[in-house]
C-alpha cells in the first residue's frame, strides 16, 4: 500500500492503485491511465484545518524486472528472497499557505521523502489471496524548491495485510496496514517548531525533537476492470503521545483523512508478462 494540489492526486493513485483482475493471468508489462479523483486530508498532521480537492488521478503500472509500480507503491527491487526484499520507499507532503495557526510564520513546502525499506513477507495463504508483510522504511526527508534542502529523515514501520477477491468478491484487492511512526530533530523542527521571533500570547515559543511520532492506520479498496481502475481509502492518524504534540501548532491530535478516485486505462503495452507478484 498513507503532495502542490496536483501532487495530492499522485499520492491518492500511489496509495490506491492495485493490481489487475485475478482473471488477466498474463497482466501487460505497463499501462497508464488519467481520471479524476477527491481527497480529503489535513494541512499537516495535527493541523485543525481540512481541506477537499477534486485532483487529477494518474494510474500506472509497471512491472520490470528491477523497477515495479504497483499495489504496494513505487519500488525498486533492490534486493529479493521468497521471504524478504530490499525495496525503495517513497512519499510526499503537501505545501501549506496562509494556515491560521501559523500566522505569521514562514509556508511550509512540499516535501518528498525517499529512501530504502526492508520488507517481510511473514505469511501468505495456501492459495496467496492473503498475504501479511511488514515493512521498514527509513527515507530521507527534502524540500521541494529550486535548491532543495534537506530536513532530517522519517522511520515509519508498519505491519500491513492484502487480501486478493475480498469478501469473494472478484477482482477486488482489500488493504491494510497500521504502524508507528517516528522522525529525527530536523524533520519535528520543519513542521512544529515555534522560534521565539515568531511566538505570540496565544502562540509561546517551542522547540521540537527527536522521537515518537505517533501512528498511522491505513484501509484500502479498489478494482482494476478492462478499461478502468476505481479505488478509495481511508486513514486515521494519532498524535497521542508523540514527542511534538505539546507545541503549540498541534490542534488536534486525531484526524481522518480520505479519498477516492477513478481512472480509465489510455494505453497498454502489447507485451504480457508472468506477475506472480499480484
Amino acid at each position: 500500500m498513507n503532495k502542490a494540489r496536483l501532487l495530492g492526486g499522485v499520492l491518492l493513485a500511489a496509495v490506491c492503485v492495485q493490481a489487475v483482475a485475478d482473471e488477466d493471468k498474463q497482466p501487460p508489462v505497463w499501462d497508464f491511465g488519467l481520471g479524476i479523483g477527491a481527497i480529503s486530508f489535513a494541512d499537516y498532521r495535527g493541523a485543525d484545518t481540512t481541506h477537499v480537492y477534486v485532483l487529477p488521478v494518474p494510474y500506472f503500472y509497471y512491472r520490470g524486472n528491477f523497477l515495479k509500480a504497483d499495489r504496494n507503491g513505487i519500488r525498486g527491487k533492490l534486493f529479493r528472497q521468497d521471504w524478504i526484499e530490499l525495496n525503495i520507499s517513497a512519499n510526499a507532503t503537501t505545501p501549506v499557505r496562509r494556515n491560521a495557526t501559523r500566522a505569521g510564520m514562514p509556508d511550509l513546502r512540499s516535501t518528498v521523502e525517499i529512501g530504502p525499506s526492508i520488507d517481510l513477507h511473514l505469511w501468505k495463504s495456501a492459495d496467496e489471496r492473503v498475504k501479511f508483510d511488514v515493512r521498514l522504511p527509513l527515507r530521507a526527508a527534502f524540500t521541494v524548491q529550486a535548491r532543495p534542502h534537506s530536513i532530517g529523515a522519517v522511520f515509519a514501520p508498519n505491519a500491513s495485510i492484502d487480501i486478493k477477491d475480498v469478501a469473494g468478491f472478484q477482482g477486488w484487492y482489500f488493504g491494510a496496514l497500521a504502524g508507528p511512526l517516528f522522525a529525527d530533530h530536523r524533520y519535528h523542527d520543519y513542521f512544529y517548531t515555534v522560534a521565539p521571533i515568531f511566538a505570540t500570547p496565544e502562540r509561546p515559543a517551542y522547540e521540537a525533537r527527536a522521537g515518537y511520532s505517533g501512528a498511522e492506520f491505513l484501509v484500502a479498496l479498489s478494482k482494476r476492470y478492462p478499461s478502468f481502475w476505481v479505488g478509495a481509502y481511508v486513514r486515521h492518524d494519532t498524535l497521542a503521545g508523540a514527542v511534538f504534540e505539546p507545541s503549540p501548532l498541534v490542534k488536534r491530535a486525531n484526524y481522518w483523512a480520505s479519498g477516492l478516485g477513478m481512472a480509465w486505462i489510455i494505453h497498454q503495452s502489447q507485451r504480457r508478462v508472468d506477475d506472480t507478484d499480484d
